[in-house]
C-alpha cells in the first residue's frame, strides 16, 4: 500500500500512536536560568520545582495541542536520559571519571559506577510521573527511563564493584529485579506507557564498539542475548494493559554520535526475544542502515516507529521524501504496523541538541501532518 494517500487503516488505540515521539525536549530559558540559579546557590529546591512544574505544564499543552496523543514532561526535571533514574538506585553512584565517554564532537562528563547491592528503594520519578499524569488533558501520559543494560554497557565490568558482586551473574540478577520494582511502581501509579531508552543493543551493530568492549575486558559473546534477558526481567510483570517500547539510536547529545551500523545483527533477538510492544527506531541517516531488518518483526502485533526525522539539526524533512521512505519501509512490515516521529528525543541532555524551539516543534508538528496524510490520523 503506497504512503502517499491515506491508508484504510483503524485507529490505534493503545501506543506507539502513528505519530508519536522519544520524549526528550529542549529546555525553555527559563527553565535553564532556574537551574543554574540553584546550582549557584540563588534559589533552593522548592524554587526550582516550581519552575519545572510551569515549564512542564507549558510543554504537555503543546504537545496536546500539535495533535500528539502521547505527551511526556519533555524530562526537564533531569539533567541526563539516563544518570538522574539509575544515580537514584541503591548501590549506585554518578562520578566524573578521569577517562570519559567521547561522541563525535564532544564530551560526556560523568559516568556511572557500581559502589554496592543495587536495589529499588527510593521511588525515582515516580512522583514526577504522577505530576505528568495530572496535567495532561486528552493524551496518553509517557514516561521515559533508561533501559537496565546502560549500568553494565557504559562501565561494564570495572565500574562495578567486586566486592559487591565478585561474579556477574548476581549483578545482573539483582538489576533486573530493581528494575522489576521500578516498572511495578511506575504500573501501580497508573503508567501505561513505559520506554525504556535502550541505545546499547544499537551499538552492538558496530564493529569499533564491539572492539571497545573487548579492549576494556568485557565479554561480548552472549552479551545480546544477556541484555533481551534482563529487559524481559524487568517488564515482565507489568499489567497487560500497560505497553512498553524499546528506543534504539547510536548517541545523541548536542546534536553529535557515537555508533553506526544498521540493525541486521541484532534484529531477529530484539523483535522476538524481547517481549516489548513497540520500538523507536533511528532511521535519520546512512549510519543506521535499511529497513530490511523490519522483516522480523512479528506480524500483527509490534509496532515499530520509523525514527525519519532527525532531532540533531532544525532543517524541516520533505513531506514527499517521508512519505517515500515509509513506502519503503512497508516493503518490509506492513503500514499498520509502522509510525513516524524522530530518531531520538530533542534534548537527551539539558543542554540540548543545535536546533531552536520553534524548529523542534515544526519537527513535531510535521510528524503529525504526515501521519494524517499517511494512516488518515494519528
Amino acid at each position: 500500500m503506497s504512503a502517499t494517500a491515506p491508508a484504510a487503516t483503524a485507529p490505534r488505540l493503545r501506543p506507539p500512536f502513528r505519530a508519536d515521539h522519544v520524549g526528550s525536549l529542549l529546555r525553555p530559558a527559563e527553565l535553564r536560568e532556574a537551574r543554574a540559579a540553584r546550582a549557584a546557590g540563588r534559589i533552593d529546591g522548592a524554587a526550582l520545582r516550581a519552575v519545572e512544574d510551569r515549564c512542564i505544564e507549558r510543554a504537555i499543552r503543546k504537545q496536546e495541542e500539535i495533535g500528539l496523543r502521547a505527551a511526556t514532561d519533555g524530562e526537564y526535571r533531569r539533567g541526563y536520559w539516563h544518570f538522574d533514574f539509575l544515580a537514584g538506585l541503591d548501590g549506585v553512584a554518578m562520578y566524573e571519571p578521569d577517562q570519559k565517554v567521547q561522541f563525535h564532537g564532544a564530551t560526556l562528563q560523568h559516568a556511572l559506577r557500581v559502589t554496592g547491592p543495587i536495589a529499588w528503594r527510593t521511588p525515582v520519578f515516580i512522583d514526577d510521573f504522577r505530576f505528568t499524569a495530572a496535567h495532561v488533558r486528552g493524551a496518553v501520559a509517557k514516561q521515559t527511563i533508561p533501559s537496565p543494560s546502560v549500568l553494565h554497557f557504559r562501565g561494564g565490568r570495572r565500574a562495578i564493584d567486586a566486592a559487591a558482586y565478585p561474579d556477574l551473574d548476581r549483578f545482573f540478577a539483582d538489576l533486573g529485579t530493581a528494575y522489576r520494582g521500578a516498572v511495578g511502581a511506575f504500573a501501580a501509579s497508573g503508567c501505561r506507557y513505559l520506554q525504556l531508552d535502550e541505545v546499547n543493543i544499537a551499538y552492538l551493530c558496530d564493529p569499533e564498539q564491539i572492539a571497545g568492549l573487548k579492549a576494556r575486558g568485557d565479554y561480548v559473546d552472549g552479551l545480546l542475548d544477556r541484555y533481551a534477558d534482563l529487559i524481559n526481567t524487568a517488564i515482565g510483570g507489568r499489567p497487560a494493559d500497560m505497553t512498553v517500547s524499546i528506543h534504539l539510536c547510536r548517541g545523541n547529545f548536542r546534536s553529535t554520535w557515537i555508533a553506526s551500523g544498521g540493525y541486521e545483527p541484532v534484529a531477529e533477538t530484539l523483535f522476538n526475544r524481547i517481549d516489548a510492544d513497540g520500538y523507536f527506531m533511528e532511521y535519520d541517516s546512512d549510519r543506521a542502515g535499511g529497513f530490511a531488518p523490519l522483516r522480523f518483526v512479528p506480524r500483527g502485533r509490534k509496532v515499530v516507529v520509523l525514527g525519519l526525522v532527525t532531532s540533531k539539526t532544525g532543517d524541516l524533512e520533505s513531506k514527499d521524501e517521508l512519505k517515500r521512505r515509509i513506502d519503503e519501509a512497508a516493503r518490509y512490515l506492513p503500514l499498520d504496523q509502522l509510525a513516524l516521529g524522530p530518531q531520538c528525543g530533542f534534548a537527551s541532555t539539558e543542554e540540548g541538541n543545535l536546533l531552536t524551539e520553534e524548529q523542534q516543534w515544526a519537527k513535531l508538528r510535521l510528524c503529525v501532518e504526515v501521519a494524517s496524510e499517511v494512516w488518515g490520523g494519528v
